[in-house]
Parts: structure tokens; sequence; C-alpha cells
């Protein structure tokens, strides 16, 4: 799967979690730049990441994401082995 189609596929996921069509993710977006993005949110939308890709963050990788990008990353590493 390419890093467009991932972020493609993760645009809707945040579009869906975040109730806001207009949201349109890069690999620098962090939760300073979604307002409704709190913790609570945050474990919603790592829930939704994970069933659209059908794989699981461990919580190394959870703890260590600073951005989309990097999560786009982790989900391409799992996808990729």
């Amino acid at each position: 799967m390419s890093r467009e189609e991932v972020f493609a596929r993760l645009n809707d996921v945040f579009r869906d979690v975040f109730d806001d069509d207009g949201i349109t993710v890069t690999d620098a977006t962090t939760a300073d730049d979604i307002e409704e993005w709190d913790s609570l949110e945050h474990i919603n939308l790592l829930a939704a990441v994970e069933q659209e890709f059908g794989m699981k963050f461990n919580m190394g990788q959870v703890v260590s994401m600073k951005n989309v990008g990097e999560m786009a990353d982790i989900i391409i590493a799992q996808l990729g082995a």
C-alpha cells in the first residue's frame, strides 16, 4: 500500500472520528492542529485507525507517535511485514 493510499484512508478516518469533512491530514498534523483532538478522542482515533487497517498499535508505538506522518510510517511498516 502506498503512502498516498494510507493518507487517503487516514483522511477518511479522521473526518469520521472528528465529524469534520474539512480535515485533511499531512505528515506534520498533530493534536494541536485539530481542536477536538483530546485524550479521549485520541483513543477513539487509534481504535478507528486500527479497525480501518486491520492492525494493532503496541504501547511503544502509541507513545512514540509525534504526528500523523509517524502514524502512517507505522501503518506502512506493519502492513508491509
